[in-house]
């Protein structure tokens, strides 16, 4: 006769497979933008602190605020620059939509996420509770 594990081995088993918590949404502030106009370019001075802080490529990022504000952009010495004049308000709001598509998960809302790319599918990976959803291509 074959002996079944008990319930205490098997619900082991199963949290041992689960992944670890990153950490909790609640101690996530959204970076601030430090904009200034410089003759007919916008200058982002924190852009690479930013980047860091959300952990995501700056590259990733500056081709979505690029598209998303209409303006073409190149990175710096860790500064973005942007080849038109724009309001720090309008930078701010932008990036808070990104952290809504590509930081924050789908499902428990927290920022311990990472981007994966599969074939020719972008997904968003929760490090805290496992979830995976697909984000749009920029």
């Amino acid at each position: 006769m074959i002996a079944m594990p008990d319930y205490e081995e098997l619900l082991t088993e199963v949290y041992s497979k689960l992944p670890k918590k990153a950490g909790t949404g609640e101690r996530f502030v959204t970076p601030t933008i430090e904009a200034i106009v410089v003759g007919s370019q916008t200058v982002i001075k924190n852009f690479a602190d930013v980047a860091a802080a959300l952990r995501r490529d700056p590259k990733h990022l500056l081709k979505f605020l690029s598209k998303e504000l209409a303006a073409p952009a190149n990175l710096d010495a860790g500064r973005a620059l942007f080849q038109t004049r724009l309001p720090q308000r309008s930078i701010q709001t932008k990036l808070e939509v990104y952290i809504k598509e590509f930081i924050m998960c789908r499902e428990c809302k927290r920022p311990d996420t990472r981007l994966e790319k599969s074939e020719r599918i972008t997904l968003l990976v929760c490090e805290a509770c496992g979830a995976r959803s697909a984000v749009k291509q920029i």
